[in-house]
């Protein structure tokens, strides 16, 4: 009878020992889950933030070079532009010289002239300024 009595002790001790190591096993798996789970997320979310910048410069190297050929563009019509006023002036000039070493007393043409130079002037030094401001 005595052998009854301990036995019941011994299987009681395996049982809590047995029911311990599962549980406790169970519970560093679950932590271990968990914590990859949290590891896995993390990459994952700066996997996708470095995708998303890369886009970014991508589009934003196109978007810049758009705007840089657009602008030669521009300074290129205005260069021309700026050139043929040039000529314009240069011609007015002569043509203004021209009128007064031929002016005589009676008539006087270069005011009107001059008034024209000086329109042709104005309008070329707001091409300037307006290549000036896009360079």
């Amino acid at each position: 009878m005595q052998a009854s009595p301990e036995h019941p002790p011994t299987e009681s001790r395996r049982g809590t020992s047995r029911k311990g190591m599962p549980v406790k096993a169970f519970l560093l798996f679950w932590f271990l889950l968990i914590i990859l789970g949290a590891l896995a997320t993390y990459l994952y979310s700066n996997h996708l933030k470095q995708e998303m910048l890369n886009e970014m410069q991508t589009h934003t190297n196109q978007q810049i070079q758009a705007l840089k050929t657009d602008y030669e563009k521009q300074l290129t019509a205005l260069t021309k532009e700026v050139n043929g006023l040039e000529g314009k002036v240069q011609s007015f000039n002569e043509l203004l010289t021209f009128t007064k070493d031929n002016a005589n007393n009676k008539t006087d043409n270069s005011n009107k002239l001059y008034t024209q130079l000086n329109e042709v002037k104005q309008q070329l030094n707001t091409l300037q300024k307006k290549m000036d401001l896009l360079k």
